[in-house]
C-alpha cells in the first residue's frame, strides 16, 4: 500500500508553511539572524514538540516562526516543503500563511509573499505543480487587526487564492471575523476556516452560515451534532482532516480512535492533510499511511480520499477532471 499511496496523485489542502519548518533549517536561519529559539540542538527540538494542547503548539510554533525574516527565508522554507510533497505525489498544494505572525516583528507582507510565491512558481515550471496560496488571520487578534492585514495584502490580491481563519480556536469564534470576510468575498477571494477541532461543531455552522466559507479545515467534532452531520453530508462541505495532528494535539488518543473512515462512510467530502507537518511527525504520505494503517482503510476508501483531495480543491473544473482522470489511471494498472 505504500507506493500505491505514494504514486496516487494527490492535492494538499492544510497546509501552514509556517508549519513546515524544521528544526535544520530554523537553527540555520537563527544563526543567520542572530534569534535565540527555545531550543539549541535538533534533538531538543524533537523533544520539545510534544505538545500537551493546541496553546502549547502554538507557543513554540510562534517562537520558530521568528527565525523567518527576509524573502530568501521565506524562499527556503517553501521550496523545502514543495520537494518533499512532490516526492511524496502530491501534485496540486493549497498552502496557508500567516502575515500577522511576521508584520508585528516588522517584516512586510510582501516580503512574505514574495519569497513564498518565488517557490510555488518554481515548482510549476520546474515539475508542474500547481498551487494556490491563501492568507490567514489570526483569531486570537482583533477583527480590526485582520481588517488591516486584508487591506495591506491587496496590492497582491492577484497572487491569492483566498483567505482563512486559524490559531487559538476556543474562545474565538468565527462570527468575530464576520465583517473581514465579508470583505474578502466582495474582492472575489475564497473562504475556508478552521472550525470544529478544539472548538464545538457550532463553530462549523458559523464558519459556513456566517463566513459563507466553501470549506471547513478539520471539523472532525461535527460527528458530536447529528443534523450538522448530516448537513455537510447533503451539502459536500469538504473538510480538510489532519490526523497527525488530531492525535499530537489530543483530540485523539490514538489514530486508530479516529472519526475519518466514520465520516467518509457517512458521505463526507473528507480529505487528508498534513497540518503543521514539521511539528506534528509526518508529511502527506505518512498522513495517509497513518489512517490507512489505522483505520484498515480499503484501496477504494484510499482512492476515495485522493479523490475528494481535488474535488475540494479550488482548481479549475477542467484541472479537477483531468487528475480525477489520472487517479482513474493509476488505480486501474
Amino acid at each position: 500500500m505504500l507506493e500505491y499511496i505514494r504514486g496516487l496523485p494527490k492535492a494538499e489542502l492544510h497546509l501552514h508553511i509556517e508549519g513546515s519548518l524544521e528544526p535544520e533549517l530554523a537553527l540555520r536561519l537563527a544563526a543567520k539572524h542572530g534569534v535565540r529559539l527555545p531550543f539549541a540542538t535538533i534533538e531538543a527540538a524533537r523533544a520539545a514538540y510534544d505538545f500537551a494542547d493546541l496553546q502549547a503548539f502554538l507557543d513554540i510554533y510562534y517562537a520558530g516562526a521568528a527565525v523567518l525574516r527576509d524573502a530568501e527565508d521565506f524562499y527556503l522554507l517553501t521550496r523545502d516543503y514543495l520537494r518533499k510533497a512532490w516526492q511524496q505525489g502530491v501534485v496540486h498544494v493549497e498552502i496557508f500563511f500567516d502575515p500577522q505572525t511576521h508584520t508585528e516583528r516588522g517584516v512586510k507582507i510582501e516580503v512574505v509573499i514574495a519569497g513564498i510565491r518565488r517557490a510555488l512558481d518554481e515548482a510549476q515550471g520546474a515539475v508542474g505543480m500547481s498551487s494556490g496560496l491563501i492568507l490567514c488571520f489570526l483569531r486570537h487578534l482583533s477583527e480590526s487587526d485582520a481588517m488591516r492585514t486584508l487591506e495591506e495584502a491587496l496590492p497582491h490580491q492577484h497572487q491569492l487564492t483566498g483567505v482563512g481563519l486559524d490559531s487559538s480556536e476556543s474562545g474565538h469564534p468565527p462570527q468575530k471575523f464576520a465583517a473581514v470576510f465579508e470583505r474578502a468575498r466582495s474582492l472575489g477571494l475564497n473562504a475556508v476556516a478552521h472550525a470544529g477541532e478544539e472548538g464545538p461543531p457550532s463553530y462549523i455552522e458559523q464558519a459556513l452560515d456566517i463566513l459563507h466559507v466553501r470549506r471547513i479545515d478539520h471539523g472532525v467534532r461535527c460527528e458530536e451534532d447529528p443534523a450538522l452531520l448530516a448537513r455537510l453530508a447533503r451539502e459536500r462541505v469538504p473538510l480538510t482532516v489532519c490526523p497527525l495532528s488530531n492525535v499530537k494535539l489530543k483530540v485523539f488518543a490514538r489514530i486508530e480512535d479516529h472519526n475519518l473512515r466514520r465520516l467518509l462512510a457517512r458521505g463526507l467530502c473528507v480529505t487528508v492533510n498534513s497540518d503543521d507537518p514539521a511539528y506534528f511527525g509526518g508529511y502527506l504520505l505518512e498522513n495517509f499511511l497513518a489512517v490507512q494503517r489505522g483505520l484498515n482503510l480499503s484501496r477504494a476508501e484510499v482512492r476515495t480520499l485522493a479523490e475528494n483531495s481535488f474535488e475540494a480543491s479550488f482548481l479549475p473544473s477542467e484541472a479537477k477532471d483531468l487528475w480525477l482522470r489520472r487517479i482513474a489511471e493509476y488505480d486501474a494498472r
